[in-house]
């Protein structure tokens, strides 16, 4: 007499068939999903003309410059709590108006441009829009002899601080 096996069942009523199947139908929906968000969100930090950014980063370049030639410093002061700026400028040049950009390094929504008109004083003042706070890109352009210059640097921005340009 021969030993009686045991019954055979259909390969889809094993348990580990459909485990190995879960898993692989959950890589294509989490893969799927992934591929859908990245192409409705793409990166905005990433430049497709790669020389148009060279021709920046040299103009950027020749501002500064100018402004180390002019011995150019400011001292500002955001008051988050009146929405003003005040900023001193000192050095060999006195434009009609200046420019303060306000970048945000990671969220262009939260970058800020503010318009400084000058005080009878020799001072300039602006208006915020809203409070401006952290991390932040502090660009000053204005012009003399009809060329652009430029301050910049890297601060943390607080409401009723005192920042220096220039240094």
């Amino acid at each position: 007499m021969s030993p009686q096996q045991p019954p055979v069942n259909p390969w889809y009523k094993e348990v580990w068939v459909w485990f190995i199947l879960g898993i692989l139908g959950l890589s294509v929906v989490l893969g799927t999903s992934m591929l859908v968000i990245a192409t409705k969100n793409p990166p905005g930090l990433l430049s497709d003309n790669y020389y148009d950014v060279g021709k920046g980063i040299n103009t950027s370049l020749e501002r500064e410059e100018l402004a180390e030639r002019l011995k150019l410093k400011a001292a500002f002061t955001l008051d988050n709590e009146r929405g003003t700026v005040s900023l001193q400028l000192d050095g060999y040049s006195n434009p009609p108006q200046l420019v303060l950009n306000l970048i945000s390094p990671t969220q262009p929504e939260r970058d800020r441009r503010v318009i400084l008109q000058p005080q009878g004083d020799g001072s300039y003042a602006g208006n915020l829009l809203d409070a401006v706070e952290g991390r932040r890109f502090v660009e000053l352009i204005g012009q003399e002899g009809g060329k652009d210059w430029r301050l910049f640097e890297e601060k943390q921005l607080a409401s009723g601080q005192r920042f220096q340009l220039g240094e």
